[in-house]
C-alpha cells in the first residue's frame, strides 16, 4: 500500500529545494490537499510523480510543480475572490482554497459537464464546497455575475488574454495565464495598467487548449 502522505512530503521537499515552492502558505496548501483524492483510481499510483496526468475527456491535471508555481504567482492570501478557468478534477481549486486558509472563494468553470461533476464529488468529499463553487460553461466568458475577481487563474492555453476575463479582473488584481505564441506556449502574469494588460512572461509551458469564444 502506498504511503501517500510520505510521498507528498518528499515531493514538496523537492519543489522547495528547486525554488518552486517559495512561501509557507503554498507549502502548507500543497501538504494539506491530497492529490490522489482528485485522481481516478487507476492513476493514484502516479499522484506524487511531478508530471501532468491525462484524465477524462482528453484533459490533464497539471503537474504539482506547475500548480505550486501558479499559486505562488497569484500571491494568494485569505479573503480573495478567485476565478479559475479549467476546473479539471478540482485539485488546483482546492490548493487555492487551502492557500487562502479556506477564508476566500474560488469560482471555477469547467467546459465538460462530466468532468465538472467529478470535481464536485471530489471537492464535496473533502469538504471544500463552502469555498469552491463549480460552474459549467465557456470559461473564456468568465462569470460576470460574480465579478470583479481579485485573481484569475487560467489552466488552459489561450490565443491571447480573453477580453472578458481581463474585464472581470479587479483593478489591482493578478491573472496567471498560458498563452500560445507561434509553436510554443508561455506562462504570463497579467496585471492592469488602466485598461491595458501589463504582461510579464514567466516560463515556457504546455497546457491543453482553451475552448475560446470571441462572441
Amino acid at each position: 500500500m502506498i504511503d501517500f502522505a510520505s510521498a507528498r512530503r518528499r515531493l514538496i521537499n523537492i519543489l522547495k529545494d528547486e525554488g518552486i515552492i517559495k512561501s509557507d502558505r503554498v507549502e502548507r496548501a500543497m501538504l494539506n490537499v491530497p492529490r490522489e483524492e482528485f485522481l481516478p483510481s487507476y492513476l493514484r499510483l502516479y499522484a506524487y510523480e511531478d508530471t501532468p496526468l491525462e484524465i477524462m475527456y482528453g484533459q490533464t491535471i497539471s503537474a504539482p510543480h506547475m500548480v505550486a508555481m501558479m499559486c505562488e504567482l497569484l500571491e494568494l492570501k485569505p479573503g480573495l475572490r478567485i476565478l479559475e478557468v479549467g476546473t479539471g478534477t478540482g485539485y488546483h481549486a482546492a490548493v487555492c482554497a487551502e492557500a487562502m486558509e479556506r477564508m476566500g472563494t474560488v469560482y471555477t468553470i469547467e467546459y465538460y459537464p462530466g468532468l465538472a461533476l467529478y470535481a464536485v464529488q471530489s471537492l464535496a468529499r473533502l469538504g471544500y464546497l463552502d469555498n469552491v463553487h463549480v460552474f459549467i460553461g465557456d470559461g473564456s466568458r468568465g462569470l460576470p455575475r460574480y465579478a470583479p475577481f481579485d485573481r484569475v487563474l487560467i489552466t488552459a492555453a489561450a490565443p491571447k488574454v480573453p477580453p472578458r476575463l481581463f474585464e472581470q479582473l479587479s483593478s489591482d488584481g493578478i491573472m496567471v495565464i498560458p498563452i500560445e505564441e507561434r509553436l510554443t506556449q508561455v506562462l504570463y502574469v497579467v496585471t492592469k495598467e488602466g485598461n491595458i494588460p501589463r504582461m510579464k512572461p514567466v516560463t515556457y509551458v504546455s497546457f491543453v487548449k482553451m475552448k475560446y469564444s470571441e462572441e
